[in-house]
């Protein structure tokens, strides 16, 4: 199968889309170097850009639906930087060891997919897309601007984009697209774009051809012969997160169909999905997370009731908010339709292209569409949780009911220290930083006073300095401020799930188990949801990228501010866990 897909990546023609025009592309089976070979001009590399995103593969501009920030009632297209190979801007621009290592590897591997596809001049090809990919890298925002919803709102009209992009083929970019007679789009990183305009019109036609022939390389060498598969799995995995060998088959065909990642859907997700809770997730499960979740609810109202450092006015407005939260547990109500995707058992990669373009466009055809309350943002298969500030809900699939988040075996002072801070945790995202700008109804509006805003803004420059304390590996701090939104929820749903638990105790205290008190088991279960290893070039990757801190700094970070924390341990003075009173902080 992978030599098939190999022999249509080369010969396969785009039937049905005339490359010069502004034709509608129809019919169109990405994979042809030939069609590369037949760009002309700038305007038919960008409207190569839209056709290739239908697909799966990822250039420099990428197009997508979602619900719109400021009007939680309708769908918006919106356009955001994309096209690096490598995970961040970073990886390009600074020049640590590892990442210039990750640069050269970068180089490498070009070439070796040129000499595997039988393609001339593979090492001049690869240092001209390092320099290409470099150039976008310095334009592309960080990952902490990308954090900023009121930055990343910039609604324009199709007709006026040319205001801030200039001479860039938007009409050609968006019929590629198959995005036809679209009017508004929210461009959501703006000075990257107007920046590509001059990186499209200074890089020559043939450089572009070379990155696009690079750019479909590596899209599909995951489903292209075993030398393809491990030159890819080298760079992406190896180099970038230091994992030595690759998972077996099997399990890289159950990623790829189910959906490997958070958010990630896979060709298949919610199909298995339907088989995951059948096997996996019995009715009483969803009637414990359902008191849980309003044990949490209900121990948050009381406390911002209690909040010393904000005023009634706001008070009112995060209780109006925390009331409008829609939960949803374990599956959706409706599943997913996927008989309009063809499956051929003879042909992978048109399998995850024919997925990929099947996604865009059942995201296409909610525009113009009332928004959909009841769709999931992940499979129930997968071991994760969300809070969406568009839709003002919290989302736990089936798979988070399993230890060490949740043991039906154990008592509840450990489950209220897994599952019940991870209900807290995605509680408190509604109110963190970024969630916190929008109002009850998902929208991205300003409910606070001013003097409240400063309060808030005080405490959460405390806790970014705290967290930049912390050094996980020789010369690399936390950003505090790209994981900031997730600290605040760490320490607000672990605070919140101690109340919560406290509070179903009622008078009395929890029994004492193996030598530990309930109180002890609390922070325990809290702990062992954190235990984890990291490689230390996974760790570097995930210093740049993630918005979560790492799995140390999240099981010990937020503890050290709670009072309940050192009562349980008796933590003193000189124990490393010791933070003095005044330096503690509480938020939520």
């Amino acid at each position: 199968m992978k030599r098939l897909a190999l022999a249509l990546l080369v010969s396969v023609t785009f039937a049905g889309w005339t490359i010069a025009g502004d034709e509608r592309p129809s019919g169109i089976e990405i994979g042809a170097f030939d069609t590369i070979d037949k760009l002309a001009s700038t305007d038919d590399v960008v409207a190569y850009f839209g056709r290739a995103g239908q697909q799966g593969i990822a250039a420099p501009v990428a197009f997508s639906i979602s619900v719109d920030d400021k009007n939680s009632s309708r769908y918006l297209a919106i356009v955001i930087q994309q096209g690096l190979t490598l995970p961040d801007r970073d990886y390009y621009l600074d020049d640590k060891d590892s990442f210039r290592n990750a640069r050269q590897a970068l180089e490498t591997y070009v070439a070796r997919l040129y000499a595997l596809a039988k393609l001339p001049g593979g090492a001049e090809a690869a240092k001209g897309i390092l320099k290409l990919e470099t150039s976008l890298a310095q334009v592309n925002w960080s990952r902490t601007e990308l954090r900023d919803a009121e930055k990343r709102y910039n609604l324009y009209r199709v007709a006026d984009l040319g205001k801030l992009t200039g001479k860039f083929p938007w009409k050609r970019f968006f019929a590629a697209c198959d995005a036809h007679d679209l009017e508004e789009v929210n461009v959501v990183t703006p000075s990257y774009f107007q920046a590509l305009t001059g990186i499209v019109e200074k890089t020559s036609v043939d450089a572009w051809k070379e990155y696009l022939r690079f750019r479909l390389l590596d899209a599909s060498a995951p489903c292209l012969p075993k030398a393809f598969d491990d030159a890819h799995f080298e760079l992406h995995v190896k180099t970038v997160s230091g994992v030595p060998e690759q998972k077996p088959r099997w399990q890289r065909a159950v990623d790829a169909t189910s959906g490997a990642a958070a958010g990630d859907f896979g060709a298949l997700g919610e199909a298995l999905g339907q088989l995951y809770v059948k096997k996996h997730f019995p009715a009483e499960s969803r009637r414990r997370m359902d008191q849980l979740v309003a044990n949490l609810l209900k121990t948050y109202e009381t406390s911002i009731q209690g909040l010393t450092w904000m005023t009634d006015a706001t008070k009112q407005k995060a209780l109006e908010k925390l009331k409008r939260i829609t939960t949803k547990i374990g599956y959706p109500d409706k599943w997913r339709d996927y008989s309009s995707l063809e499956i051929r058992a003879d042909d992978l990669v048109g399998n995850v292209r024919r997925a990929a373009e099947f996604e865009h466009h059942r995201l296409l055809s909610r525009l113009h569409q009332p928004v959909d309350r009841g769709e999931w943002g992940m499979t129930p298969q997968t071991v994760n949780a969300y809070y969406n500030p568009s839709l003002n809900e919290i989302v736990f699939p089936a798979a988070i009911l399993q230890p060490p988040f949740f043991d039906a075996q154990s008592d509840d002072a450990v489950n209220y220290g897994g599952i019940g801070a991870v209900i807290g945790h995605e509680i408190s995202h509604g109110f963190d930083d970024e969630g916190s700008k929008y109002d009850a109804q998902g929208n991205l509006a300003n409910w606070w006073t001013d003097d409240d805003r400063k309060a808030f803004e005080s405490l959460t420059r405390r806790l970014v300095a705290q967290f930049e304390e912390y050094e996980p590996l020789p010369g690399r701090k936390l950003n505090g401020k790209l994981t900031l939104g997730e600290n605040i929820a760490d320490l607000s749903g672990m605070a919140i799930a101690f109340r919560a638990y406290r509070l179903s105790l009622g008078k009395g205290d929890g029994p004492v188990i193996d030598g530990y008190t309930s109180s002890q088991r609390f922070f325990l279960g809290w702990a062992q949801i954190w235990r984890r290893k990291y490689r230390d070039d996974e760790l570097a990757r995930r210093l740049v990228i993630d918005p979560h801190s790492p799995s140390l700094y999240r099981a010990n970070g937020p503890v050290r501010n709670l009072d309940a924390f050192y009562e349980a341990f008796d933590v003193k003075p000189g124990d490393k866990m010791f933070k003095p009173k005044d330096q503690r902080i509480q938020i939520w």
